[in-house]
C-alpha cells in the first residue's frame, strides 16, 4: 500500500502525506466532494479533479497488485519462480509488462509446440538454434517417430519450428522492445472493404488512409474503429512507413527478432530454416499479438479522451447559469400535433397546460396567441422557455408576437436545448411525478424547469441522453457512466441542494446519500413538513452519523431555525462560527452573515486550532461573507437573427449569434436557430494556433460566427469564429493564445489542418 501511495504522489506531483491522507479518507467511506470541501487540512487542499484522478489511479494500481500476487502464486505453485523472475515481476509497472512475464507460465490449451515437445522434438529445435552448422535434414532424420506421427523430416522440422516460435514469442524482453518500437514507428492503415464504397460513403476519407499510431487523434481513432465495426473499413498495423510505400520492403521487426536471438544468415546449413522460424514468429505469433494490444491501447486512449470531452461538456452544461426562480412557461414546439405549453411556478410546480396549433396544417395563429396570452396573464408569467426542436423558430416568432401584444407582462423568451426531455417524459420518475399528465406535456415541464435551473432538472436524465458526447456509444459504457456520475456529483455538491425542494434524483447525487436515503428524506418531508434545521436530518431513517457528516454541508435550508443552515458551512464548524460571533459581540448568526465590514476585520490566524486549520477558517469566512453563493455564471440569452429560420436562409459570410451545444476534439457545434447545428472546425476557431477547442469555448457559451458553407442535402453547415472568409472581422471576444504555446502563422496553420469535406465527414460520423 505504501508503495502504491508513493507512486500516485509522484504521478500527481503532490506530497506522500497528501496521498496517504486522501486514501485513508476514501477507504473510510468519505466522498470526493466531502474531502475536497471539508478536509483540506488533512489532504493539503487537494481539489476534486486531483482526488478523482487519485481515486481512479488507486483502483488501477490495486488491481495491478492483486494480479501481481496471483501471478507470483501461480508460478510458485509450478515451482518455476526464480529470484530473478520474482524481481522482474515485482518491478513490473504496468499490466502489460506483468502479462508479458507471465506468458511462458500461463496455463494454456495444448499448443502445437507442446505436442512437438511431447514427441521429443525439443532437442532438435534447440540444437539447430544453438549450432546452425548442423544440417536440418540430417538432424531431423534422427527424430522420426511413428507413434507421435513424425513420419517425415518435414514433420520433425515443422514441430521443431513450433517449439522455437513459442519460445521466441514468449520472451518478455523481446516483446517489450518490439512494443516500444511499434509505438514509436508503426502506422495504422485503413482501406475500404471491396464493394463497400457507396454504402460507406461517410467514411470516404478513410478509404485509403494511413497515420502514425502514436499520434492519431482520438476522434479519428474512433471513426476508423467504427468503420471497421460496420464492415466498411479494414484496419492493419504496419510497422513503418516504408512498408506502406513498398510492400516488398523488409520488416524491421524481423531484424529485431533475429538480432535478439543472435540468428544471422552466414550461409550455414540451418540459417535458412532459422530465418523461416523468425518470419513465422513475427507473422503468426507476435504481429497479431502486438497489433491487438496496440490497437487496444489507442482505442483505450481514444475512449479516455472522448470520455474526458463528454465529462467536460456535461460539467459546462450542468453548471450553466440558471434564469432563476420565476414563473415560467415551457413550450415544446410541434407542427401537426401542435405545441404543448405548460406553466410552472417559481419552484417548478405545474400550474397549467394546454395545446395550441399555430402552424400548418391548422394555422391557428391568432387563436394560439390569445390562448397563450390568457394563460400568461392569469399566472403572471415572467419567462417563456422554447424547446429548440422541430418548429422552434416558427414558435419563437409566435412568442415574439405574444410578447409584443403583452407589454405589461414584461416577459422574456429564451430558446433552450430540449435534448433528453423526451427521455425524461417517458421515464418512471416523470410518471411518478405526473401520473395523470400526458407524456407530451411532461417534456414541456422539463423545458421550462431547465431554464429556471438546469442542474436539478438535468440530473433526472441519463447523462448519455443529453447529447454532448463524442462517439459516446463507441466507448466503454461502464467507464463513461463512472466518469459522468463523478461529474454530476461534483456539480451538484459544488452548487448545493435546497433540502426542502430537492427531488430524489437530485438528493441521490449529494455526497453520502444513497437512493434509499434520498427517498427517506422525501418521506420524512411528506410526513413532517419542511426541514427547519440540518439536525433534523438525523431523524431520517437510515441517516447515520457518517452519512450525516458526508451530506450535511451540501444540504441547504432557507429561512430555517439556524441561519447557518443556508450556507456551505459544515455543522461541525458551527462552534467556530459561534466563537467568531462572540468575539465580534454579535447576538445571532444572521447578524454575521453577509456582514463584510465585520468579517474583513477578522484575523484568520487567531482561529487556527487542532480541529480547524487555515484552509477551513478561510473557507468559513468566505462563506459567511456570501452565504450560499452560487458558483455558476450570470444568466445571458442568445439572440438568433430574425429571418434566419432554416438552412435555406443561410448565405456565405452571414454573421450570426449562436450557442455552443457540444465541444469535440475536432471543433464545436453551434446552434444558430435553424434546427441543424453548424460545425466550427478547430482550424476556424481562433486567429492563433490552438490544440484543443476547449481552450476557446465550452458548452453553453454564446458566440458570434460566420457561415462558411452550407450543404442542405447532407444537412451540414460550416461555420467560422474568425470572421467572414473575405474580411477580417473579429469574434465577440478574441480567443487568447494558450500559455506556453508556440505561436504559428494562422493562415499556414489553418491550411495544415483538415477542413472542408474531412471536417464534415468527422461531423457526420460524430452525429451518428
Amino acid at each position: 500500500m505504501l508503495q502504491i501511495n508513493q507512486q500516485i504522489a509522484t504521478e500527481l506531483k503532490v506530497g506522500n502525506g497528501q496521498v496517504d491522507a486522501a486514501v485513508k479518507l476514501l477507504d473510510e467511506g468519505s466522498t470526493v466532494p466531502f474531502i475536497a470541501r471539508y478536509r483540506k487540512e488533512v489532504t493539503g487542499a487537494l481539489n476534486d479533479a486531483q482526488l478523482r484522478d487519485l481515486e481512479q489511479r488507486l483502483g488501477y494500481l490495486r488491481e495491478l497488485e492483486d494480479r501481481r500476487s496471483a501471478i507470483l502464486k501461480s508460478i510458485e505453485e509450478q515451482e518455476k519462480l526464480t529470484p530473478e523472475l520474482k524481481t522482474s515481476i515485482s518491478s513490473a509497472a504496468t499490466k502489460s509488462e506483468l502479462e508479458d512475464l507471465y506468458l511462458p507460465y500461463k496455463p494454456k490449451r495444448r499448443t502445437k509446440a507442446q505436442i512437438a515437445k511431447e514427441a521429443g522434438l525439443e532437442p532438435l529445435a534447440l540444437s539447430l538454434w544453438q549450432d546452425p552448422s548442423l544440417d536440418p535434414e540430417i538432424e531431423a532424420n534422427k527424430f522420426l517417430n511413428e507413434e507421435h506421427k513424425i513420419i517425415t523430416n518435414k514433420d520433425a522440422l515443422d514441430g521443431a519450428k513450433q517449439i522455437l516460435m513459442e519460445l521466441f514469442a514468449e520472451n518478455a524482453e523481446l516483446i517489450k522492445g518490439l512494443r516500444d518500437y511499434l509505438w514509436a514507428n508503426a502506422y495504422l492503415k485503413g482501406s475500404v472493404m471491396p464493394g463497400k464504397e457507396k454504402e460507406g460513403i461517410k467514411f470516404a476519407d478513410y478509404f485509403d488512409h494511413h497515420e502514425k499510431i502514436q499520434s492519431i487523434p482520438s476522434h479519428r481513432t474512433l471513426a476508423l474503429l467504427r468503420g471497421r465495426n460496420e464492415s466498411i473499413l479494414s484496419l492493419q498495423m504496419v510497422s513503418n512507413l516504408d512498408l506502406i510505400k513498398d510492400e516488398s520492403s523488409s520488416d524491421p521487426c524481423l531484424g529485431m527478432i533475429a538480432e535478439h536471438f543472435e540468428i544471422r544468415n552466414q550461409k550455414r546449413p540451418a540459417d535458412n530454416w532459422l530465418q523461416q522460424v523468425v518470419l513465422w514468429t513475427w507473422k503468426i505469433k507476435l504481429h497479431l499479438y502486438l497489433e491487438t494490444e496496440l490497437m487496444g491501447k489507442i482505442r483505450e486512449e481514444a475512449e479516455a479522451e472522448a470520455i474526458r470531452i463528454f465529462a467536460k461538456n456535461l460539467k459546462d452544461l450542468l453548471m450553466a447559469a440558471p434564469a432563476g426562480a420565476k414563473i415560467t412557461m415551457g413550450i415544446d414546439p410541434g407542427l401537426r400535433t401542435g405545441c404543448k405549453a405548460v406553466i410552472v411556478d417559481e419552484t417548478g410546480k405545474l400550474l397549467a397546460h394546454s395545446t395550441i396549433f399555430p402552424h400548418a396544417p391548422q394555422n391557428q395563429w391568432d387563436q394560439s396567441i390569445r390562448k397563450l396570452q390568457t394563460m400568461c396573464q392569469m399566472h403572471k408569467v415572467e419567462l417563456i422557455s422554447i424547446g429548440n426542436g422541430t418548429a422552434s423558430r416558427e414558435t419563437d416568432k409566435l412568442v415574439a408576437e405574444l410578447i409584443k401584444v403583452s407589454p405589461d407582462l414584461k416577459m422574456q423568451k429564451i430558446m433552450v436545448s430540449e435534448a433528453g426531455a423526451s427521455v425524461y417524459s417517458a421515464s418512471a420518475l416523470a410518471s411518478q411525478e405526473f401520473p395523470d399528465l400526458d407524456v407530451s406535456y411532461r417534456g414541456s415541464v422539463s423545458i421550462a424547469r431547465r431554464l429556471q435551473d438546469p442542474l436539478p432538472e438535468l440530473v433526472k436524465i441519463d447523462p448519455k441522453s443529453i447529447g454532448v458526447g463524442q462517439y459516446q456509444h463507441d466507448v466503454s459504457q461502464s467507464q463513461l457512466a463512472r466518469s459522468l456520475d463523478g461529474v454530476v456529483e461534483d456539480c451538484v455538491n459544488a452548487v448545493g441542494v435546497d433540502l426542502n425542494m430537492a427531488s430524489v434524483p437530485l438528493l441521490t447525487r449529494v455526497s453520502g446519500l444513497s437512493k434509499t436515503i434520498a427517498q427517506n428524506i422525501i418521506n420524512w418531508r411528506n410526513q413532517h413538513g419542511r426541514f427547519e434545521s440540518r439536525e433534523q436530518l438525523l431523524e431520517v431513517e437510515r441517516m447515520g452519523p457518517k452519512t450525516y457528516e458526508q451530506a450535511a454541508g451540501f444540504l441547504r435550508i432557507t429561512s430555517g431555525a439556524n441561519a447557518l443552515d443556508v450556507s456551505a458551512v459544515h455543522p461541525e464548524s458551527y462552534p467556530l462560527v459561534e466563537k467568531i460571533m462572540s468575539d465580534l459581540s454579535l447576538q445571532d448568526f444572521a447578524q454575521l452573515l453577509g456582514n463584510g465590514e465585520k468579517l474583513k476585520a477578522i484575523n484568520a490566524d487567531q482561529y487556527i486550532s487542532d480541529q480547524f486549520g487555515l484552509h477551513t477558517v478561510n473557507d468559513i469566512l468566505k462563506e459567511l461573507d456570501k452565504p450560499g453563493r452560487d458558483p455558476r455564471p450570470e444568466f445571458k440569452m442568445v439572440r438568433y437573427k430574425d429571418g434566419i429560420e432554416t438552412m435555406k436562409d443561410l448565405k456565405p459570410n452571414l454573421e450570426l449569434e449562436g450557442v455552443i451545444t457540444n465541444v469535440t476534439a475536432f471543433g464545436a457545434f453551434v446552434d444558430i436557430g435553424v434546427h441543424q447545428d453548424g460545425l466550427v472546425h478547430l482550424s476556424n476557431m481562433a486567429n492563433e494556433f490552438i490544440k484543443d477547442p476547449a481552450e476557446v469555448v465550452k458548452a453553453g457559451d454564446i458566440v458570434r460566427v460566420w457561415v462558411m458553407d452550407v450543404d442542405i442535402q447532407r444537412k451540414r453547415i460550416g461555420l467560422s469564429m474568425i470572421g467572414p472568409q473575405t474580411g477580417s472581422s473579429k469574434p465577440m471576444s478574441k480567443p487568447k493564445k494558450p500559455q506556453n504555446q508556440r505561436s504559428h502563422n494562422s493562415k499556414s496553420q489553418r491550411q495544415a489542418q483538415p477542413q472542408g469535406a474531412f471536417a464534415n465527414a468527422l461531423a457526420d460520423a460524430f452525429k451518428k
